[in-house]
């Protein structure tokens, strides 16, 4: 969901575009943003009661010089945002910095498991294929985050665009079982135990965003270690409430420059995310990349380097070789690629020339000796 802020000056910026150039289709679209879906009538009593105070807002801000437009339009530029709008991001697709309303995509249908991604690169808004499409094929993108469980998908579908999902993944509730996995052993836990342990993650969770809300990290760690030791003897590999703790605490000892530690917990994570995700999935691509810089700044070089080639390779689908970010990939995979070839032909130096660089200080190392014989000075008989 986008922030009220957000809504509001997106909507700012549509009607001074129909105040200067009329309503209607724009140049190269297939869909006015008069035609685009509000779902103003679905709203709820709570949801209309924000979109009363927005309205006023808004009017209170709009120029009184300026073309004025009825509640009932406004209301409708507001509703299309809601639920047509894409998230916009930085040139490296890490930071969210805006809205936008692209008609043509707004046709776009959902899929859990789609056939596209939507990216933003460069300044424009891309639909780009995950895979071989054939002839006749719905495109297709998902709307919301594979890694929730169908019923719970479909849930935050219907609250935000007011339509039942009836996607294969959502009607067979497929991987289901892998997201809510308990561990696997000769006596299996009791669901009784398998419910606590889940209601005391989605409340550790809570408390972990109040934490991090507050910059108070340590407690994020302390929080997220508390709620592993709970899990750990209960929760499966690919159970959705474990991974998102490893997620958050690989993250977090990151920041805090614990990485060698954050690096064993980023591999768990993108060892379940595999199992999960669509295989051409965007934020599998950009876990990959994560945990591979996290193991490659650990000095782990030859997982590091293997992740990295993998999330090249998936984001050179998702977001195609010109984006920033795939560039910034393709630096690192080359760099990595090159200290793997020094680790394989001399693991010491590799370390040496690591450890130097970390402490910003030039190599010392001492030269080979030239012969078997000890060089002047080492193990040398004392004086009698």
């Amino acid at each position: 969901m986008f922030s009220r802020l957000q809504s509001s000056l997106l909507a700012a910026q549509i009607l001074w575009r129909a105040e200067r150039e009329g309503g209607g289709l724009t140049e190269g679209s297939l869909v006015s943003i008069d035609e685009l879906q509000d779902h103003v009538e679905h709203l709820g009593a709570e949801e209309k009661k924000e979109l009363r105070v927005d309205l006023e807002n808004f009017l209170e801000f709009w120029p009184a010089d300026s073309q004025q437009f009825g509640l009932q339009y406004i209301s409708h530029i507001l509703g299309v945002i809601s639920c047509n709008g894409f998230t916009l991001s930085d040139q490296r697709g890490l930071q969210a910095v805006g809205v936008g309303v692209f008609p043509n995509l707004c046709m776009v249908n959902h899929d859990c498991w789609p056939n596209c991604s939507v990216i933003f690169n460069n300044g424009k808004i891309e639909l780009r294929a995950l895979g071989k499409i054939s002839p006749g094929e719905e495109l297709t993108v998902s709307y919301v985050d594979f890694l929730n469980v169908s019923e719970d998908r479909r849930k935050q579908l219907r609250n935000q665009y007011y339509f039942d999902c009836s996607c294969q993944h959502c009607q067979k509730g497929t991987k289901d079982d892998l997201m809510l996995a308990v561990k696997e052993g000769e006596e299996k836990p009791c669901q009784e135990r398998v419910k606590e342990i889940i209601q005391f993650s989605k409340d550790t969770l809570e408390k972990i965003d109040k934490a991090r809300s507050e910059g108070t990290y340590n407690e994020v760690v302390k929080l997220c270690r508390e709620c592993l030791a709970k899990q750990e003897p209960i929760l499966g590999d690919t159970n959705i409430y474990l991974l998102r703790i490893l997620s958050i605490l690989s993250e977090v000892l990151s920041y805090l420059q614990h990485i060698n530690e954050a690096a064993g917990y980023s591999k768990r994570m993108i060892d379940g995310y595999m199992k999960l995700y669509h295989p051409n999935n965007a934020q599998l691509g950009m876990a990959l990349m994560r945990t591979g810089v996290t193991h490659w700044h650990a000095g782990l070089i030859e997982v590091g380097h293997e992740m990295l080639c993998k999330a090249y390779a998936l984001l050179l689908v998702t977001h195609g070789p010109t984006h920033p970010i795939t560039k910034d990939l393709e630096a690192m995979r080359v760099q990595t690629e090159m200290e793997l070839r020094l680790f394989q032909q001399n693991e010491f130096l590799y370390h040496k020339m690591r450890e130097a660089a970390l402490q910003n200080q030039p190599v010392q190392i001492l030269p080979e000796p030239a012969s078997d014989a000890p060089p002047p000075g080492l193990f040398q008989k004392k004086p009698q």
